[in-house]
């Protein structure tokens, strides 16, 4: 005969079981619809607010304005130059991947592992992913979520447009959002018109805009500004074609 506390947590589970279980069906269902239903509606509409911004909104730097400054243009609006830049500066291998570049991330974790100098892996992709849904603080759940929205968006999106949405709301300095509000604020032109040097000096700000500037370079944005540009060189002009 079965022992009666035995016999009443089999009546328990027998009660909750298919419940609980439906419950968390419906619970993981929920978590992978609610980000795709978010990346496959910003393959349409461009959007208005990222975490990026909020971040900086909520809690700013001591750099940061009263007012930013952000203009939206399309891709067919933003200097080839530009394009290629960004490519030959943060992602070289954006034409080809699928959102993460393993060559990359192993570069990475053996790097770390030997106590060198702390390498990112991130692609162009991974950048818009944390800059459109994620927070800046690095943590192992971040880059697994960045990681998992990347392949997402490669899956739902095209190249032109993961790119046009990456230079629309990556930050080039404190409060200039996206590549025609700083090419209006350091070169005075729209970003049509940017040369391949001024497209260069952008991109080399971007992994500090408020260490590095594009309005007074430091030898080490000159220096960095030469390197891109020999990368475009490299690359050649048809490496990315604008869309």
């Amino acid at each position: 005969m079965m022992p009666p506390l035995l016999l009443f947590w089999r009546l328990i589970l027998s009660v909750f079981r298919f419940p609980v279980r439906r419950w968390l069906w419906r619970l993981l269902l929920a978590l992978f619809l609610i980000p795709f239903l978010g990346v496959l509606m910003l393959r349409f509409v461009d959007p208005v607010v990222w975490m990026w911004q909020l971040q900086r909104e909520l809690n700013p730097p001591a750099s940061y304005p009263a007012e930013t400054q952000h203009h939206w243009v399309s891709l067919t609006e933003i200097s080839p130059a530009m394009q290629l830049a960004v490519i030959a500066s943060e992602d070289q291998t954006f034409p080809q991947h699928w959102g993460l570049d393993i060559d990359s991330i192993y570069a990475a974790i053996s790097s770390n592992q030997r106590g060198g100098a702390v390498r990112g892996a991130s692609t162009l992709t991974q950048q818009t992913a944390k800059n459109l849904f994620l927070w800046p603080a690095r943590s192992y759940l971040r880059k697994g979520l960045e990681a998992g929205l990347a392949v997402l968006m490669e899956l739902l999106w095209n190249k032109p447009r993961i790119l046009e949405i990456y230079l629309n709301i990556v930050e080039f300095g404190p409060g200039i959002y996206g590549v025609e509000a700083a090419s209006q604020a350091y070169f005075h032109k729209p970003a049509k018109q940017l040369t391949a040097t001024e497209a260069a000096r952008l991109a080399a700000v971007l992994p500090n805009p408020y260490r590095l500037s594009a309005a007074a370079p430091s030898d080490y944005v000159w220096q960095r500004t030469q390197w891109i540009q020999n990368q475009m060189r490299l690359l050649g002009p048809n490496y990315w074609p604008a869309s």
